[in-house]
């Protein structure tokens, strides 16, 4: 999916990734290799390779095809792979927007916004997608009618560590299993993504928004969503957890009335595009 950068310039991207997730998703031999690659077995052992000590030679190489900025991350040797894709950013590279009426992104990503109509319906590259169906819960999908759905899509050489939202009591996290396919927008046309995924999720109760749900959904080659915190209160730009290796999305749900989201998303997403924002940035207000 294309999609407007930090500028405001549209960029029309087909990476070496798009073109091997196209032939997986849309080749009669690309989805017979690609079957195997789904199954959270297959995924898990893709972790603790990428977790080994040989692996971090694919460090460098992977800094340079991805065209990676490391300025922001302090400069220091990696174990492994998996320890440089979650590395931790340098203090005060992603500022949290200070107004505390604003609802933030809780990562670095290419992010979408939808409302959640009657029917609780929404669409994701020509795919309906139901409410219900994502959240296994007729009750949280009755709730969040009327509001609007925010996705927000990390590429790999995106920064893999996510924060809260918003603040206020967090609820237990709900975990879902599934396969990990990618999140990459080609498997949309053939696969329901986000209903086929594992995915965890938490409901935030806070004073200025409402209930906020927010979602960490698993990806192909990701065996872990990692969250750090269960069953408290959590503040608004604190860390919450990470993703180890692969394209991974965070889902931000609101409730009705509670939060407008910010025009350029609403705009860009209604035009077919996504919209490049980074973490603590605003995505809607009160």
């Amino acid at each position: 999916m294309d999609y407007i950068d930090l500028d405001g310039k549209k960029i029309v991207e087909e990476t070496g990734q798009d073109r091997l997730l196209t032939f997986l998703y849309t080749n009669k031999f690309g989805r017979m290799l690609l079957k195997p690659l789904v199954q959270p077995g297959i995924s898990k052992l893709s972790g603790r390779l990428l977790s080994s000590f040989t692996s971090r030679h694919l460090v460098s190489p992977f800094i340079k095809k991805e065209n990676i900025d490391m300025t922001d991350f302090p400069k220091r040797k990696y174990t492994s792979f998996n320890d440089f894709f979650t590395r931790k950013i340098s203090e005060g590279a992603r500022p949290i927007d200070p107004d505390q009426n604003a609802l933030i992104s809780p990562c670095d990503c290419r992010a979408t916004v939808y409302p959640i109509m009657n029917n609780s319906n929404f669409s994701i590259k020509h795919t309906e997608y139901t409410l219900r169906s994502l959240l296994h819960s007729r009750k949280l999908a009755d709730k969040f009618q009327g509001g609007y759905l925010y996705v927000l899509r990390l590429t790999v050489s995106d920064y893999h560590r996510y924060v809260y939202a918003a603040s206020g009591r967090q609820s237990k996290q709900y975990r879902i299993e599934g396969s990990f396919h990618t999140v990459n927008p080609v498997a949309n046309d053939y696969l329901p993504i986000y209903k086929e995924n594992t995915r965890e999720y938490t409901l935030i109760h806070t004073e200025e928004f409402g209930d906020v749900l927010q979602m960490e959904v698993g990806a192909l080659l990701v065996g872990k969503i990692k969250n750090h915190k269960d069953s408290c209160y959590c503040v608004r730009g604190e860390e919450k957890g990470f993703f180890e290796y692969g394209g991974s999305t965070i889902i931000v749900i609101t409730e009705p009335g509670a939060v407008k989201p910010r025009e350029d998303l609403l705009a860009n997403t209604r035009n077919g595009f996504e919209t490049r924002l980074l973490q603590g940035q605003a995505i809607g207000t009160k």
